[in-house]
């Protein structure tokens, strides 16, 4: 299931970057944690707020960010 629709984009929530469900937590917030080295039971304990389908939603929004095709001039 695409759970991208839990990403949400306002300007006045976290100086309008990605954030899930329009919660105060930003999809790079999640992916730091990840990168640190947590795991998802261990963000779940940390943000109670947060769903398992909000994690998966900030994977999949970094993924489809990162894959763009770039044409360079010569």
């Amino acid at each position: 299931m695409d759970e991208l629709k839990r990403i949400s984009i306002r300007p006045g929530l976290c100086g309008g970057r990605p954030t899930i469900r329009g919660l105060r937590i930003r999809v790079q917030d999640i992916l730091d944690l990840l990168a640190a080295g947590a795991g998802r039971q261990e963000i779940l304990e940390d943000y109670p707020y947060l769903e398992d389908g909000d994690i998966t939603a900030a994977l999949q929004y970094a993924a489809r960010s990162l894959d763009h095709v770039i044409i360079a001039a010569e």
